[in-house]
């Protein structure tokens, strides 16, 4: 856990599994590259620190106008933006990016805790955002969940992509649209529409809204949801999935049509037309 702004890094136990050196993991697979913005020095030091002995190469930058110039250089797979620096903050970094069409993911990294404040990094573009103070094993969970959804799968022969099986007998097959409820979706082209308005998404809110409209009509439960999105559970005081379906809504919502994504008390949420 992050006391103070220190992280303490966990040893993992004795396995057998490689260890990295000088941020590469012995494997032969070529290193995901971070880019790091964060001006307190501490933490930034300590997060660099942490993620390259997990095997990232990483690059740290203490500010926004550092992180766009380094962005546009070293295109890196990955962003953490810390939302508050000086000059540039995290949210202008986003949106730049954003605007030039740039859809590397990005994580955000913000000690404000209304969900308004959240929603605005979400509305800036950011895929993901992490709570200070916050464990550094829940950094390494959504990093590679942004990074496991960013690449397309591997297709029969081990080359191209691949367009994801359908769950049920609602999703269409691969290479045509999926249709419920009144939506529209391509996932090989990536957009979605409600009746011929097309939906601006960020990538975990299309991932998001694609798993529901496959499964339309059942109800998914918390922790399905948070495993086939994040590929980790977050635990039952985690509110980032609530503060996506309540972003997801306001996109999908039009005034006199139905709501679509419907909350099931104490289970979790289903996407139906009633």
């Amino acid at each position: 856990m992050w006391s103070a702004g220190h992280p303490v890094r966990r040893e993992p136990a004795s396995t057998g599994a490689p260890v990295p050196r000088n941020g590469t993991w012995h494997t032969g697979h070529v290193p995901h590259t971070v880019l790091l913005a964060e001006d307190d020095r501490a933490i930034r030091n300590a997060l660099e620190r942490a993620l390259t002995l997990e095997g990232y190469r990483v690059t740290a930058v203490a500010d926004g106008v550092e992180a766009l110039a380094e962005a546009h250089r070293s295109r890196p797979d990955v962003l953490v933006l810390d939302v508050m620096m000086p000059g540039i903050d995290g949210l202008q970094v986003c949106r730049v990016l954003r605007a030039e069409g740039d859809r590397t993911p990005v994580l955000m990294l913000t000690a404000l805790v209304e969900t308004a404040d959240r929603i605005a990094g979400l509305d800036a573009g950011a895929d993901d955002y992490v709570v200070k103070p916050f464990d550094v094993e829940e950094v390494f969970a959504r990093l590679r969940a942004l990074l496991r959804r960013a690449a397309p799968a591997p297709g029969p022969n081990g080359t191209g992509p691949v367009a994801a099986q359908p769950d049920t007998p609602n999703a269409a097959a691969p290479g045509r649209l999926l249709e419920a409820a009144g939506l529209r979706m391509d996932p090989q082209a990536r957009r979605a529409w409600r009746g011929e308005r097309e939906l601006e998404l960020t990538r975990t809110e299309f991932e998001l809204l694609e798993l529901l409209l496959r499964n339309a009509g059942v109800v998914l439960d918390h922790a399905t949801i948070y495993d086939r999105i994040w590929g980790y559970d977050f635990g039952p005081g985690s509110k980032n999935l609530a503060v996506y379906v309540g972003y997801l809504r306001r996109k999908l919502d039009q005034p006199g049509a139905p709501q679509l994504i419907h909350t099931v008390r104490g289970v979790g949420y289903v996407l139906r037309e009633d």
